[in-house]
């Protein structure tokens, strides 16, 4: 128990940190940040005598992004060499049978692989105003764990068919956008831009996961991400029509079981 709250206060750790580096790589006086960024997080602070004080503070924001980038190179980090369909694990490993260690080990590359990989997909929708949260990854995870234990243990039952995974990835994506672990900006968390943002970076997550599952063709491609970002966006108003249904996971159970049999 002790474990998992030190976890648990790690990770939020690790969270508002990126929030903070965030800001401050953009407040920088080299004109890759944005002015605008700075001028909202000192907009509770009263007015400042003199001129020029936003450009001291762009100053020392380049300063302390540059000292941080200098301790972050000497930091030991748990990152992909290369992200890309490499990057991904399939959902027994995800979420594997065994004892505690073995259930927070598997939390740990969860939530790190779907970090760098919805990074990834950002990147591929040309999406660069987003915070993505571990702590969002963590707490789907143990909510797949608490109401979805009847589909993770047919994952592990010897010849698990389509349909187990499929429904797997079903219950996955569910539980994700519940949790929406990536940020977008100022927008209001529930209107329908919102949403199909959401869908379009975690569905195709979701769906590499259940490509690697499946296996087929051995080990996983270089290219599955970018198969299944495509897969996704083609069938991305069918996965939220059945997103918004009474029983989500039932009606997006044979969407993914269509793209899995289909995709290789």
């Amino acid at each position: 128990m002790l474990r998992q709250i030190s976890e648990d206060v790690r990770v939020n750790l690790k969270d508002r940190l990126r929030e903070v580096r965030d800001i401050i790589r953009q407040s920088r006086h080299d004109g890759t940040g944005d002015a605008s960024v700075l001028r909202e997080a000192t907009s509770h602070l009263p007015p400042f005598p003199g001129k020029g004080i936003e450009g001291l503070l762009s100053h020392a924001a380049s300063a302390v992004d540059e000292a941080l980038s200098i301790a972050e190179s000497f930091v030991p980090h748990e990152r992909p060499i290369k992200v890309d369909g490499t990057t991904v694990k399939g959902l027994g490993t995800y979420f594997p049978a065994g004892n505690e260690d073995q259930q927070l080990s598997a939390e740990r590359l969860f939530r790190r692989d779907m970090y760098y990989l919805t990074k990834a997909v950002l990147a591929g929708l040309k999406i660069d105003n987003a915070r993505i949260h571990e702590a969002d990854f963590a707490a789907a995870h143990a909510t797949m764990r608490k109401r979805h234990g009847d589909l993770l243990a047919a994952l592990t039952a010897p010849g698990t068919g389509l349909q187990a995974i499929a429904a797997t990835c079903a219950a996955l994506l569910v539980e994700l956008l519940s949790q929406r672990p990536v940020r977008f900006g100022e927008a209001a968390p529930e209107t329908v831009g919102e949403r199909a943002l959401d869908i379009s970076c975690l569905a195709p997550v979701v769906l590499a996961c259940g490509l690697a599952t499946t296996g087929r063709d051995g080990a996983p491609e270089p290219d599955m991400l970018e198969i299944a970002i495509l897969a996704a966006d083609i069938r991305h108003d069918r996965i939220a029509q059945a997103c918004g249904k009474a029983s989500p996971v039932d009606e997006l159970t044979p969407v993914f079981a269509t793209l899995l049999a289909h995709l290789p």
